[in-house]
């Protein structure tokens, strides 16, 4: 299932020398909105303070299809592509008025912050990110 993670607009400060939003740019806003993404499925920020434990990208991979220039107001959309024993692979897109211009696909290790390495999904998140699968995509 697919829901909005974030909307914004392009400030001139986030545009490259040619004129379009920068890839940095692009990365931030998805990042973004993978944090939404993970509290749809049941994550709480406050985990970090109080669990110690969080997420950690390994992997992204995006295609851009169109520019997106100063003032071009955007929405990303994501949705849960599979869910692992440790890791979510998350899918989402960025669109503006004229249409897609960007997506992306992550996937990202719950991870005990404080022994550094990966650790099982939560049992609450694991619930909430197959209720955000896409048809036909891996549990």
């Amino acid at each position: 299932m697919t829901i909005r993670t974030f909307q914004g607009v392009v400030y001139p400060a986030q545009c490259d020398a040619m004129g379009h939003m920068n890839v940095q740019h692009y990365v931030g806003v998805f990042d973004q909105a993978t944090w939404h993404l993970f509290a749809a499925c049941g994550y709480d920020s406050g985990w970090i303070e109080t669990r110690r434990e969080g997420w950690a990208d390994v992997r992204h991979e995006i295609d851009y299809r169109q520019e997106v220039r100063a003032g071009e107001l955007f929405v990303i959309d994501s949705a849960v592509r599979r869910v692992g024993t440790t890791s979510l692979t998350t899918w989402h897109r960025l669109s503006t008025a004229r249409g897609v211009s960007a997506e992306m696909l992550a996937v990202t290790v719950y991870f005990d912050l404080a022994a550094r390495r990966a650790r099982e999904l939560p049992e609450g998140v694991r619930a909430g990110a197959r209720a955000l699968l896409e048809p036909g995509e891996g549990a």
